[in-house]
């Protein structure tokens, strides 16, 4: 009977023991992945220059730079723009906002989107395949009103 009771116990410990290396393998796995997509986002956001718009500028000791504590956030919501001005003739075809988040040009008028994963003002209900649709078709969703300039969604 000890013996039996023993060998239960024994038994039980070492599948607990499993389960226990199996969940932590897999969070494990989970934790790497998710590291291993973050720094495929951080690569793409370099390579494709995404701050340089979408990443509002402030003015630092040595002139305009970008402000990373709103990192990627787009237009400023508080900044309302006056009129654009008047371009199209000679040498000047677009211009753009101080913030560097909004732009003026033959189009009409562009305000650079919040990239953040806010649900409410960002893309956080964006799933990776609607990302990707809206840069490769230059469509907002991918499937609606078309990016303006000068996102190079071309490129």
């Amino acid at each position: 009977m000890k013996r039996t009771l023993m060998t239960l116990t024994i038994a039980a410990a070492v599948i607990a023991l499993a389960a226990f290396t199996l969940k932590a393998t897999n969070r494990s796995d989970s934790q790497s992945a998710e590291r291993t997509q973050v720094a495929r986002g951080a690569y793409l956001v370099a390579v494709a220059a995404c701050d340089d718009c979408h990443t509002p500028l402030k003015m630092g000791p040595k002139g305009p730079e970008p402000d990373f504590s709103r990192r990627l956030s787009g237009h400023p919501a508080g900044l309302v723009m006056p009129p654009a001005p008047k371009l199209g003739t000679g040498a000047w075809m677009w211009s753009g906002a101080a913030t560097n988040t909004a732009f003026a040009g033959p189009w009409g008028i562009s305000y650079s989107k919040n990239l953040t994963p806010d649900k409410v003002t960002g893309i956080g209900i964006w799933d990776e395949a609607m990302f990707v649709k809206s840069i490769r078709t230059g469509r907002h969703w991918g499937v609606g009103r078309p990016i303006l300039p000068p996102m190079p969604w071309q490129s």
